[in-house]
């Protein structure tokens, strides 16, 4: 008896372990140490740098400095930055919920569809919610001039659960290059060497909707507000850069004498140091899993930055 309870017991460690790494296969490693580019730049206040889009009633701004956003059967929810930009710097510390989240996406991500819905430009992160064997993932991507059908997906794991804390999320955008960051760490840079990048002001958005249709495994995993009311907190939020005058060009772009700092035309920001191409080439061999540059049965003749 003893001898059939102890394989009883073998085998039961065996499947938890077996699951703790379905679970968590996204997780393990150390990440390499970079610049942290997060601590050079003000914190925005969320009641002022930013007025509610949609689902007001799911929205609630702690002291200031923290935004609650929920997603429930009636409804999703979604700040929009009061200014515009031109480049610049951008960065949300975000803290996703936790539990199973098939179908849920939480956005941080710049887009000006509302002043040019038939030619707009879009910079996303998205960070696409999980079934039963799956964690939270990050996907990138980037539209220009109203390319909605053809956008620049990329698709990473996390090292880390971001369920348990915040993490920050950024992007460098500006003339020479767009650079997504996640907790410092580059994982993606999109050249502006072709024509095609984002070049027209955008909006600064945060948000968490229903997105069954497309998230998890291709729509196979929907949303089940069984689990409902998803939440998601936002902090320490960055927006530093060119602010765009609507009644004109975007002045405040030119910089005759850039600081090293300035995240439009500043030395640390038009170009990745050694140090941060490493830890990209990291992020991107142990972590990326899907890249529209691989995907031969989308593109039959590869863009051309692919190249």
């Amino acid at each position: 008896m003893a001898f059939f309870q102890g394989k009883i017991h073998f085998w039961c460690i065996l499947i938890l372990c077996c699951m703790s790494m379905l679970v968590s296969s996204n997780r393990g490693y150390t990440s390499p140490s970079v610049p942290r580019l997060t601590d050079v730049f003000p914190r925005v206040s969320i009641d002022r740098g930013f007025s509610k889009v949609f689902g007001g009633s799911n929205i609630e701004v702690i002291n200031g400095s923290m935004a609650t956003l929920a997603l429930d059967k009636n409804s999703g929810s979604g700040l929009a930055s009061v200014n515009k930009f031109h480049y610049g710097f951008f960065s949300a510390a975000i803290k996703l919920p936790a539990g199973l989240t098939s179908g849920v996406v939480v956005a941080f991500y710049l887009s000006n569809a509302d002043v040019f819905p038939h030619n707009h430009d879009e910079i996303d992160i998205e960070l696409l919610g999980h079934d039963k064997r799956n964690d939270w993932v990050i996907q990138t991507n980037i539209y220009a001039n109203g390319s909605v059908n053809t956008g620049r997906e990329e698709k990473f794991y996390l090292w880390f659960d971001p369920t348990l804390q915040h993490h920050q999320y950024s992007i460098i955008w500006n003339n020479h290059h767009t650079v997504f960051l996640v907790d410092n760490v580059p994982v993606r840079e999109f050249q502006h060497s072709s024509s095609f990048f984002p070049s027209k002001p955008m909006s600064v958005y945060a948000t968490i909707w229903d997105a069954s249709d497309w998230a998890t495994h291709g729509g196979k995993y929907p949303v089940n507000y069984k689990y409902a009311p998803f939440r998601v907190s936002f902090a320490e939020m960055e927006m530093s850069g060119c602010i765009s005058n609507p009644t004109g060009t975007a002045t405040s772009c030119v910089r005759s004498n850039p600081s090293s700092v300035d995240p439009v035309e500043g030395p640390e920001f038009v170009k990745l140091s050694s140090q941060q191409i490493g830890a990209m080439d990291w992020a991107r061999s142990k972590l990326m899993f899907y890249s529209y540059c691989k995907d031969t049965k989308r593109f039959k003749v590869m863009p051309p930055e692919c190249k």
